[in-house]
């Protein structure tokens, strides 16, 4: 019998309501005299066996290796930037970010940013974020952490001071250190050296230290990129490495690619042991979406399937030299196959397909 050229478009409708990407092609005459044995006995110019197994929707994207979230190191102080560090630079806690008329203004780990000169008696929230620095840098032996600059807290600060040969005064600010979520990599210096600088202007753009990638996903693969799901990454140096998707935006937009206008949704992967991961910045790299997977289930080729006089699917199942339509019942797509199920299928059945 005849492929019926309805399932074409019949079948790539029902891809798009299902967020599928694959296509799908009818099987028709190749119009060649070797199969032309074929068509006189009703046989279609292939076969493909049908499978048994585990069936996902994913996907391969392409992304991008790079690091967390950028973000700018504003100046604390009013002077001159004598010194800052190097693009590329990792710098930790307690580590020196820029100075400013030779004083260092050094790195500190909290989500507040350093805005006043803290002292006894004073309270929030940037007083713990400064006595949990003091305390996992060993200052302060039995610092009570809270949020009140006490005496103690002098004390732990005059030691923090000591150490850097600085004027011991219990007191600290902006001028001395800056609060930033971690560890920071630096990726440009927004200031010279000589330059004068103020409380508010960057120094630095600085990124965190951990390694991400970015994706533009196609809107239609969407749902393969929820967050939480496990992706595998293939790296530039030849190895992998698993992750799970951090973040996924909530506004399409065009692609950085002039010449693709599709829709994309930009998704960040972060990895399970960021430490393990090497790699030049914004290197490409390849990112495995699992999507879903269906285990131990039936399924045929896409291009198996053809569109029933009665409506429905159905694949033309070859045995003993002769065809039969058999109506199947759609599952999942994934992996240019789809999961079926009725007509007593059996695992290794042949199915039609076009021609290869």
């Amino acid at each position: 019998m005849r492929r019926r050229t309805a399932v074409l478009s019949t079948v790539v409708a029902l891809l798009a309501v299902t967020g599928g990407g694959i296509a799908v092609t009818a099987l028709a005459d190749s119009g060649g005299t070797e199969d032309s044995a074929h068509r006189d006995a009703g046989l279609p110019p292939a076969t493909a066996p049908v499978d048994r197994g585990d069936l996902s929707s994913g996907t391969q994207v392409d992304g991008t290796l790079g690091y967390a979230k950028e973000r700018k190191v504003n100046a604390g102080g009013t002077g001159t930037l004598t010194w800052s560090a190097e693009s590329g630079s990792t710098i930790g806690r307690d580590g020196r970010l820029y100075e400013v008329n030779g004083v260092p203004v050094r790195l500190m780990y909290g989500t507040e940013p350093m805005y006043r000169t803290l002292k006894s008696g004073d309270k929030g929230n940037d007083v713990r974020q400064l006595e949990e620095n003091l305390v996992a840098l060993g200052y302060g032996t039995g610092l009570a952490v809270d949020d009140t600059y006490t005496d103690g807290t002098a004390a732990a600060v005059k030691q923090w001071q000591k150490a850097h040969d600085r004027k011991q005064t219990g007191r600290v600010g902006p001028e001395q250190i800056a609060f930033q979520p971690g560890a920071l990599r630096v990726k440009s210096t927004a200031s010279t050296v000589g330059d004068q600088v103020a409380p508010g202007r960057p120094v630095l753009s600085a990124t965190g230290s951990e390694r991400v990638v970015r994706v533009q996903l196609d809107v239609s693969d969407g749902e393969l990129a929820k967050k939480g799901t496990e992706v595998s990454v293939s790296l530039p140096d030849g190895t992998t490495a698993g992750g799970k998707v951090a973040s996924v935006g909530r506004t399409a937009r065009p692609g950085d690619d002039p010449n693709d206008k599709t829709p994309k949704i930009p998704v960040t992967v972060t990895f399970d042991d960021p430490g393990k991961v090497d790699g030049f910045d914004q290197s490409p790299v390849t990112v495995d979406l699992t999507g879903e997977t269906r285990k131990n289930v039936l399924s045929v080729p896409v291009n198996a399937l053809l569109a029933l006089p009665a409506g429905g699917f159905g694949v033309q199942v070859v045995e003993g030299g002769r065809t039969r339509d058999v109506e199947v019942e759609l599952g999942m797509f994934g992996q240019g196959r789809v999961e079926v199920r009725g007509g007593g299928l059996r695992d290794g059945m042949k199915v039609g397909v076009p021609k290869a």
